[in-house]
């Protein structure tokens, strides 16, 4: 008999969650901010900036439930690592966030889960946030679900998209700016965008963003990492 489609990835995630918070806290000097703004049932749209190869890495592992994210099919080539990012939540997309991507992330949302999505489309080229691509608005209106910004900081620093291997920095080191810090922003309710039109509703979701990119670049400089 199969396990439920997600058990088997929920179990692992469960498993591993505490393990991998701590080492992520120690071994990149991690801190994580909002974690009870996410729901703990039903769908939700998580909607961040994307600043690094390991971000859903990061909100996957730091979230306190499982969530589902879209990656480039390239990435299930090798078995190992396909069964690695599929424990996490990983769904394979072939085309990229256009209709097939949006048709795959409502699904899932209809399914009753937490769905990560990256707003800007691609990793950052400087460690700011850029425009958002207008296919979110379209997705947002169709979703029908809580929407929480989600910011990261530090994360392009420790692993920008011009450099081939990241850049550690240990909690024991003496700071040089690579911490990582993330907040998960207050959650937006259903309906917040009913009626906007799109350049309204990009502009106020990137403000919300912004303000949790905000809170991200100021937890990740304190001096002892703090998980609420």
């Amino acid at each position: 008999m199969s396990l439920p489609d997600g058990l088997t990835q929920r179990v692992v995630f469960h498993a591993s969650y505490w393990p991998v918070l701590f080492g992520l806290t120690v071994g990149l000097s991690f801190r994580v901010g909002g974690r009870a703004n996410v729901p703990g049932s039903g769908p939700c749209l998580l909607v961040a900036n994307h600043q690094s190869f390991l971000d859903p890495w990061l909100i996957g592992n730091a979230s306190p439930r499982w969530l589902v994210y879209l990656a480039r099919d390239s990435l299930f080539r090798n078995r190992l690592f396909a069964a690695a990012i599929r424990a996490y939540g990983a769904v394979p997309i072939d085309r990229g966030f256009g209709k097939d991507g949006l048709q795959m992330v409502l699904n899932q949302l209809e399914k009753g889960r937490a769905v990560v999505v990256f707003a800007e489309g691609e990793r950052t080229h400087d460690g700011t946030l850029q425009p958002l691509k207008p296919g979110i608005a379209l997705l947002i209106k169709k979703a029908k679900c809580p929407i929480v910004p989600v910011g990261l900081a530090g994360a392009y620093h420790f692993w920008p998209r011009h450099e081939r291997f990241p850049h550690p920095e240990m909690l024991i080191h003496k700071p040089e700016g690579r911490s990582i810090g993330l907040v998960y922003g207050k959650a937006l309710p259903t309906g917040h965008y009913d009626g906007m039109k799109r350049e309204p509703m990009l502009a106020d979701l990137s403000a919300n963003i912004r303000v949790a990119v905000d809170a991200a670049e100021q937890l990740r400089r304190k001096p002892t990492p703090i998980i609420s």
